[in-house]
């Protein structure tokens, strides 16, 4: 209950200004917020400091009148202005992004649940990152969660960081093992960062640690988000005990039955039953053993899952999604030079009398083998990655235990996408070993000294071979991304680009040795480069970043070992927003390394062949290690024994099996697809009708871009018109325009007032801001017009919107009067424990003319014709001043809080408009929870007494009239 007269909603003042009463005050204490809509600035105020206020009335001051230009920049800047919308969908008023309608379905589906248990698995490409943090930020503005937090890969923490602040006005806090020190300082010994800090990002590694897990459980909000999350269940092999942690962290979070739980990855199924059954059990356990052969078992599990691909949303309802047309796969063999194909017989003789050797107890075997296999790798990869693995021991012989021993090797040879986060995932492995005899440790000196004097295309045919790929394919017009799997590889490429390409083209790498947060500085770098650029980079880069804006084809200098690590890696230009029709993925393989065949074939062509018939891509099936490591043993390191043609027999069958299971796995998953696409879901029509509206209300990109432009250039600011955006010179802006900007230490020194540059798309860079409502640069300068407009104490020439205004137009025959209406509401919106209580805003412009019966008010079509008109001819001040009063009059006179206004009156028609609204928007609320199968009793738009007039615009006759 509000304090005593004071309904939510209501104005008052206090502390010389006027304030919005919230539903959270009592009697004694009123929480409120500043009138202009501020939220950050909601602050308690005592009964006895609190006056009942009335919302100012325009007047004919002169001061007050402007033309149509400063009339029009006080719509739009109310319009950008108003975050707390009244309708069902609060969070459209507040988010700077377009949905795509196929990316509300997962909105949908989270609004039918009481808490939200949510798994989308949507395609590479198609926007996972939007859909979940649209569900987060709803569930934020209709206050079913106070708290959020982000858990990923710290590759991806900044990059969530981003999209949240500049997408959806989420602004959260890192905590990584580099910020977290300086978060804690000063902070009480009782107090929780994920209670200090209520919107954060988090790395899943550094949280998952047994003692941070269990302070994070103890204070974690009450609704997160797991990025990646096929990583976090446990699976066999490499990163198994890492991936256990991981799944304890989240099977912890999961058991607080009121946490929502949106968990998001590109690979829900990595051909490992029971890590799926182990993802989904984390939504319901009783998804972990449903069975998904059955159609209830499949319905069941679809309330919870959405997947789609892109055949399913590329036309979605009345919608077209672009992506590039095709993808256009090429390979590229190529032979080694007779100095390097020597190199690698001396590798593969070693690795043969290494693994095959029997003198070594059965505990190194498997030592042996990862080292036999990490060298051939990464001679296959380049004559710097194979130096440096021949001088490096091996990461397995540290281990105490054969299983210990085929994690860790693994881990540095394999490619198991769905085992690791992205970190660590491209440093070179190691092939040395302290147990070795000092002869075969000699051996291995000498190939590394004769592998670094084979670097250049001169000696390495792989190199060259990539240098014609590249330069055929900036012919074509294409900037291309080289993938390498080892850093030295990377590294090594880059360089020898660089000299071979001079002037041509702007080359840089991106590896692990460099901090995510230079990652991305370095490719923004690269993306200012004028002219052909191109990015060399490990798979530190294969997920979460998206490069579509400023590359269109891939190569991969280095097969992955796994089909998914190829897939990723073209799906970062292969993605919605990529303006190439076309994308080229180009593979290099060496035709005489003994490896590269050996996965093009029984991989990597399988996997298209297997896309390309069904029309979907499911990762290689479980067996995918076990077959490698066969086929690798038996067509590699194969010996003249015997027993060779049984193993050869052996492996053809593994392979054989291995193909099988994979057509199996993917006849299967074309069948369910169109449950867990929803493709047949009705009631998101409502959702859609809705959003429409939202953003047709608020306001569109064209309008905050023109509304930019003309307040700062009528405050002062210079500015320069550019094909992506405008820069603004900030030196002629008034003080507290700069101020209001946050370019505080720029107002005492003229000289230095720094430049503002603004762009029409997201992604900006540092220190830029986009034209979208809620960059906080726009929010802050709509945020000065209008609190500008309502004070006439301002300065004139610091004042660049008008209350009111008046032109001659030939879009009238008679006086037409246009209002600007602010309409305050209190909501009452069912929740899952009790009904909240919320006050929320709309603007209406309406306009009316007078005729012989009385006031004629226009349907929406004729104002939105109204608003499109421009002055036709001149008019005397005195005559606007006139017209304008004559407008005012007919408001009548200022009605008291709690009292009608006078019958007959603007302001009555207006207050029994804003009853209109008010069923208005209680009909749209009550379909659109129906639709949603939400519970709706309680549910009440209740309007408060009076509509706020803002703004009187009077539309004259261009040749006279009334």
């Amino acid at each position: 209950m509000a304090g005593t007269g004071y309904a939510p909603g209501s104005l008052v003042t206090a502390r010389g200004r006027e304030w919005v009463v919230l539903p959270e005050s009592t009697d004694d204490f009123i929480v409120a917020r500043p009138l202009n809509g501020d939220g950050e600035f909601t602050t308690g105020l005592f009964a006895d400091e609190v006056e009942p206020a009335s919302f100012p009335r325009p007047t004919a001051d002169p001061r007050d009148i402007g033309d149509s230009v400063a009339a029009g920049l006080l719509r739009t800047a109310m319009r950008i202005g108003f975050t707390s919308a009244a309708g069902p969908f609060r969070s459209l008023a507040s988010i700077a992004v377009e949905p795509r309608q196929y990316q509300l379905l997962p909105l949908l589906l989270a609004l039918r649940m009481d808490t939200v248990r949510l798994l989308i698995a949507d395609d590479v490409g198609i926007g996972k990152t939007v859909e979940a943090a649209l569900i987060a930020k709803e569930l934020l503005e209709q206050g079913e969660a106070e708290r959020l937090t982000v858990l990923c890969s710290p590759a991806l923490a900044e990059q969530w960081q981003a999209e949240l602040r500049d997408k959806f006005a989420i602004d959260a806090t890192l905590v990584l093992p580099s910020t977290v020190a300086k978060l804690q300082r000063g902070m009480r010994s009782d107090e929780s960062l994920f209670e200090k800090y209520p919107y954060t990002v988090v790395s899943t590694d550094f949280i998952k640690a047994e003692r941070r897990r269990a302070l994070f459980l103890r204070s974690c909000p009450d609704l997160v988000i797991v990025d990646e999350a096929h990583t976090c269940v446990p699976a066999d092999g490499a990163g198994g005990d890492q991936r256990q942690k991981r799944y304890e962290l989240l099977s912890g979070l999961a058991q607080d039955p009121d946490r929502h739980l949106v968990l998001v990855t590109a690979t829900p199924h990595s051909g490992k039953e029971d890590a799926f059954r182990d993802l989904i059990g984390l939504l319901d356990p009783e998804l972990a053993k449903v069975d998904l052969e059955t159609e209830k078992g499949r319905d069941r599990l679809a309330r919870h899952y959405v997947q789609r691909r892109r055949r399913d949303i590329r036309r979605y309802l009345d919608e077209n999604t672009l992506f590039p047309e095709d993808r256009q796969f090429r390979e590229e063999p190529y032979e080694q030079s007779s100095e390097y194909a020597e190199l690698m017989r001396q590798a593969l003789d070693y690795a043969r009398k290494t693994v095959n050797d029997r003198s070594y107890g059965a505990d190194r075997r498997p030592v042996r083998w990862w080292s036999a296999l990490a060298l051939l790798r990464s001679m296959a990869s380049s004559p710097r990655a194979a130096a440096e693995t021949l001088q490096t021991r091996a990461a397995a012989a540290a281990a105490e235990t054969p299983a210990e021993a085929d994690r860790l090797g693994a881990a540095g040879v394999m490619d198991l996408v769905d085992d690791e986060a992205i970190e660590g995932i491209d440093a070179a492995p190691g092939a040395d070993d302290e147990a070795l005899p000092r002869s075969a440790r000699d051996k291995l000196r000498a190939m590394a000294r004769t592998a670094k004097s084979l670097e250049g295309p001169e000696h390495d045919a792989k190199l060259a071979k990539l240098i014609d790929v590249l330069k055929e394919l900036q012919a074509d017009g294409y900037d291309p991304i080289v993938f390498c799997k080892y850093i030295p590889t990377a590294e090594y490429v880059a360089e020898h680009l660089a000299k071979a390409f001079g002037r041509k083209a702007t080359v840089a790498s991106v590896t692990g040795t460099l901090p995510p947060s230079v990652r991305l500085d370095r490719i923004e770098r690269l993306t200012k480069q004028k002219g052909r650029r191109i990015l060399v980079a490990t798979d530190c880069l294969a997920e979460g970043i998206n490069l579509q804006e400023h590359f269109q084809a891939v190569v991969h200098y280095d097969l992955a070992w796994n089909p998914t690590r190829h897939e990723q890696r073209e799906g970062r230009v292969d993605r919605f927003g990529q303006r190439r029709k076309i994308v080229r993925a180009v593979t290099l393989y060496g035709i005489d390394n003994g490896i590269d065949g050996v996965v093009l074939d029984v991989l990597i062509r399988k996997h298209a062949t297997i896309a390309r018939q069904t029309g979907v891509a499911v990762p290689v099936p479980e067996r995918n290690e076990t077959v490698v490591k066969a086929l690798v043993e038996g067509l590699l390191l194969r010996d003249r024994s015997p027993e060779q043609l049984a193993i050869d027999i052996e492996v053809a069958q593994n392979r054989d099996q291995l193909h099988r299971e994979w057509e199996s796995a993917a006849a299967r998953e074309s069948k369910v697809l169109t449950k867990y696409a929803h493709s047949g879901v009705k009631e998101l029509e409502e959702v859609r009708r809705e959003a429409t509206e939202a953003r047709t209300a608020l306001g569109r990109h064209t309008d905050v871009a023109r509304f930019v432009r003309e307040s700062l250039s009528s405050l002062g600011g210079a500015i320069q018109v550019r094909e992506d955006g405008f820069t603004v010179q900030t030196q002629g802006l008034p003080i507290g325009v700069r101020h209001a900007l946050g370019l505080i230490g720029a107002a005492d020194d003229e000289a230095k007032a720094p430049e503002l540059v603004f762009r029409h798309d997201l992604p900006v860079s540092r220190g830029e801001h986009a034209l979208v409502r809620t960059d906080p640069a726009v929010v802050a300068l709509a945020r000065y017009v209008v609190d500008a407009a309502l004070d006439p104490e301002i300065p004139d020439g610091h004042r660049p919107a008008r209350r009111c205004g008046a032109i001659r137009t030939r879009a009238v025959t008679v006086r037409t009067t246009l209002l600007l209406v602010r309409y305050r509401f209190h909501l009452h919106v069912p929740g899952r424990a009790q009904p909240r209580a919320l006050v929320a805003e709309d603007a209406q412009i309406v306009a009316y003319h007078p005729t012989p019966e009385g006031r004629r008010w226009l349907d929406d079509e004729e104002v939105a014709t109204l608003l499109g008109a421009g002055p036709d001819a001149n008019v005397l001040p005195e005559l606007v001043q006139r017209a304008v009063e004559t407008s005012i009059a007919e408001l009548g006179a200022p009605p008291r809080p709690g009292e009608p206004a006078p019958a007959g009156s603007v302001q009555a028609d207006l207050d029994a408009r804003g009853h209109e609204l008010a069923d208005r928007l209680l009909r749209t609320h009550r379909r659109v929870r129906s639709s949603v199968g939400a519970i709706r009793r309680g549910l009440k738009v209740i309007p408060h007494d009076h509509a706020d007039v803002l703004g009187v615009y009077v539309y004259l006759p261009a040749g006279g009239g009334r």
